[in-house]
């Protein structure tokens, strides 16, 4: 028996695309499900004014492949040099839809982060007069903060802070891992959003550590104990227009991942509607999956809602995903959840 759920073709809040010979691969992966993506400006080096956006996007798009219909939403990297006129003209061409925050090395690629949040709020002010949004990676990076406290630490010793010296900055808090992010969200209703990673909702701490070590679950924001995983899925699947999806996913060379330090990343681009169709039907809330996936990110950064739909089925039988990505840099390994999914893309 086929069951079918048609949705308003959906987006994706938080993107790694990367760059040269991995963009032009992983691309696609997104382009066949999702209209248009929040671009993470991390390369190296990092995308920090309007001229490397514009740069950036136009890559982007040439390594489009005919036939696919993308957006790529362009954000800038904030610095503490970062120049307010310059975000402010970006955003005024319609460039740029949001700037990003990543505390001095939180993750990847963030050595060129903020330290002294002092100093980026210039910038700051200027985004909330003109109504820019700001992504937040949700870390403290304090050595003698233990890594699954530290975006607890972050909401209560940066973001709130923040939020209350600059009134009317939007804010999208993004991959949250924890309750503590659920209840900040819930708590703060006004100019502030999360995105909730495909992951998240389905790998707790154990899926990494226990039986051995599994890099390929290995992610930053680190996944958590079991009570926050559960505390995401009921933020997801609740219909609140505050949480939308942002899949972070990330694209690593095996090498990478597997090398003796390895890359933090879970690649999802390719199976997150289908895994998504599975968790949210498991919680009975297979009616709320347009809303996190198609129209609360929409709503929240004040764009149209696709016109264009997607459809997914789910048959009788296991799908069967690509185990790999390949790129002429390497393979990466798309994200396996450890149980069979009967759901795909039409």
């Amino acid at each position: 028996m086929t069951q079918t759920l048609t949705i308003a073709r959906p987006d994706d809040w938080h993107l790694h695309l990367r760059d040269g010979a991995m963009l032009q691969a992983v691309l696609p992966e997104t382009a066949r499900h999702f209209a248009r993506a929040i671009i993470m400006p991390n390369l190296v080096p990092p995308v920090v004014t309007g001229a490397d956006a514009t740069a950036y996007r136009d890559r982007i798009l040439a390594a489009l492949p005919d036939g696919m219909a993308f957006e790529p939403l362009m954000t800038l990297y904030l610095t503490e040099d970062t120049d307010p006129a310059d975000v402010e003209a970006a955003a005024a061409t319609g460039l740029i839809k949001a700037l990003k925050l990543y505390p001095a090395g939180a993750t990847t690629n963030s050595a060129s982060g903020v330290s002294n949040f002092d100093n980026v709020r210039p910038v700051l002010e200027k985004m909330a007069e003109i109504g820019l949004p700001l992504c937040v990676h949700g870390e403290v990076t304090d050595n003698d903060i233990d890594i699954f406290d530290r975006e607890a630490v972050f909401i209560d010793r940066v973001l709130d802070p923040i939020r209350k010296a600059t009134p009317g900055l939007k804010v999208v808090m993004e991959h949250i891992t924890t309750k503590d992010g659920v209840d900040y969200v819930k708590s703060n209703a006004e100019n502030l959003g999360a995105t909730i990673t495909t992951h998240h909702l389905i790998i707790n701490r154990n899926h990494i550590l226990v039986g051995g070590i599994k890099p390929h679950y290995y992610c930053l924001p680190v996944a958590k104990r079991e009570s926050h995983r559960i505390a995401l899925r009921e933020a997801a699947t609740s219909g609140d227009a505050r949480f939308f999806l942002g899949t972070d996913s990330a694209p690593h060379t095996d090498p990478n991942k597997l090398s003796a330090c390895g890359c933090a990343g879970c690649f999802t681009a390719t199976n997150t509607m289908a895994l998504l169709a599975h968790v949210f039907e498991e919680d009975g809330a297979l009616d709320k999956l347009e809303g996190f996936a198609s129209k609360n990110g929409p709503s929240f950064y004040g764009l149209p809602v696709n016109t264009s739909t997607l459809t997914l089925t789910k048959s009788d039988s296991a799908t069967s995903f690509p185990g790999k990505i390949d790129t002429p840099d390497g393979s990466v390994t798309v994200f396996d959840p450890g149980f069979p999914v009967h759901w795909d893309v039409a």
